[in-house]
C-alpha cells in the first residue's frame, strides 16, 4: 500500500530551520563586525516571514503591513518604560499588541479583496501612523520612543556593545518562528488556505469556513509581526514612526518578490538579499543604493526564482555535480 509521508514527522523538516540557524550562527561567527546588520537582517525576515503567510499563502493583497509590525514595537518599546524589561515578556506584549491590531482590523478588512482591499490596508496604516504621531506622551511623536533598559535574555545573557547577544537573540526567534511557520504551511489549516487562495469560490462550497480562516491567518500573521516589531525595539532601544511608515511596507514587500512567494524560505532569502544589497550599495553610493535593487527586481521579473532553481538544478545535473 503506498502511504504519503508527513512532510512535518519526516526528518526534511526540520532541514530548513536547521540550514537558517546553522547560515546564521556562521555569519555571528565569521563576521563579528557585522553583528548589527545580522540582527536587522533577522528582525526583518521574520516580518517578511509573516508578510509570505499573508500574500504567499492565502493570497491576500496588503500594503500596509508595517502598521502590526509597529504596534508591536511601540507597544513593547511602552512596556518597557514601564518597567516591563524581560525580553521574552516583551515579545509577548508585541505579540499581543500585533495580533490584537490585526484582528479588529481584519474583521473588517477581509470583507473585501483585490484592489479595495490593498487600499484599505494602505488607509489603515496611515490611521494608526497618525495616532502615534499625535499620542506623543506615549509614543514620543516625531522624536520617537527610547530610554528604556531591555533586561537580560533569560536573566543570564546581557545585551552587550558589540550586539552578539542581540545577534544570537534575534537568530533564535526567527528560526522558532520559522520551524512553527512551515508546520501552519503543511498543516489542514495550512492546506485549506492555499486552497482558498486558489479558488475561494470552491473551497466554500466544499463547506471551508473562508472568512473565519483568513481572519484567523490575517490575526496570527499581525501577531507575528509584533514580534518582529518587540524583537527590533529589543534589539535597537528605539522606536520611530519609521516603524510605522509606508516605505517599511513596500520594502517588505519587495523583499518577499526577491525571495519568492509561499514558500517562507523566500522570505529569508529575500531578506538577506535586500540587506546585503542594501549595505553593499549603500556603502558605497548612499545616493543611488535603491538603483541596485531596482535591477535586482528587473531581474526577478525576468527569472523568476522558481524557474531560476530549476535551471540552476538542471545544469548542476549536466556537469555531475549532483551525482
Amino acid at each position: 500500500m503506498h502511504t504519503t509521508e508527513n512532510p512535518l514527522k519526516s526528518p526534511s523538516a526540520w532541514r530548513a530551520p536547521a540550514a537558517v540557524l546553522a547560515l546564521g550562527l556562521c555569519s555571528v561567527l565569521l563576521a563579528p563586525d557585522q553583528l548589527g546588520l545580522i540582527t536587522r537582517i533577522c528582525t526583518t525576515a521574520l516580518l517578511v516571514l509573516s508578510l509570505d503567510l499573508v500574500v504567499g499563502v492565502a493570497g491576500l493583497a496588503t500594503l500596509g503591513h508595517a502598521a502590526l509590525f509597529g504596534a508591536g514595537a511601540y507597544a513593547a518599546g511602552i512596556a518597557a518604560m514601564n518597567g516591563l524589561a524581560d525580553p521574552l515578556a516583551g515579545l509577548l506584549v508585541g505579540l499581543l499588541a500585533g495580533g490584537a491590531l490585526a484582528l479588529l482590523s481584519g474583521t473588517f478588512l477581509l470583507r473585501y479583496n483585490g484592489f479595495t482591499l490593498l487600499m484599505l490596508t494602505v488607509a489603515v496604516a496611515q490611521i494608526v501612523y497618525s495616532l502615534a504621531q499625535r499620542a506623543r506622551d506615549w509614543t514620543g511623536g516625531d522624536d520617537g520612543l527610547s530610554g528604556f533598559v531591555v533586561g537580560p535574555v533569560l536573566g543570564q545573557f546581557s545585551f552587550d556593545l558589540e550586539g552578539r547577544t542581540a545577534a544570537l537573540y534575534a537568530l533564535t526567534v526567527l528560526v522558532f518562528a520559522f520551524y512553527v511557520c512551515r508546520r501552519v504551511l503543511f498543516s489542514p489549516f495550512g492546506l485549506s488556505l492555499q486552497g482558498i487562495h486558489q479558488s475561494r469560490a470552491r473551497m466554500a462550497a466544499l463547506g471551508t469556513p473562508v472568512f473565519r480562516r483568513l481572519l484567523a491567518l490575517y490575526t496570527g500573521a499581525g501577531a507575528l509581526a509584533g514580534v518582529a516589531g518587540a524583537l527590533s525595539a529589543q534589539t535597537n532601544a528605539v522606536v520611530g514612526l519609521d516603524s510605522l511608515a509606508f516605505a517599511l511596507s513596500a520594502e517588505t514587500l519587495v523583499m518577499l518578490v526577491l525571495g519568492g512567494t509561499g514558500r517562507l524560505v523566500g522570505a529569508i532569502v529575500g531578506s538577506v538579499v535586500f540587506g546585503l544589497l542594501h549595505h553593499t550599495a549603500a556603502s558605497i553610493n548612499p545616493y543611488h543604493w535603491l538603483f541596485v535593487v531596482g535591477a535586482a527586481l528587473m531581474a526577478v521579473v525576468l527569472l523568476p526564482p522558481e524557474r531560476a532553481w530549476t535551471w540552476l538544478r538542471s545544469r548542476l545535473k549536466f556537469t555531475g555535480v549532483t551525482r
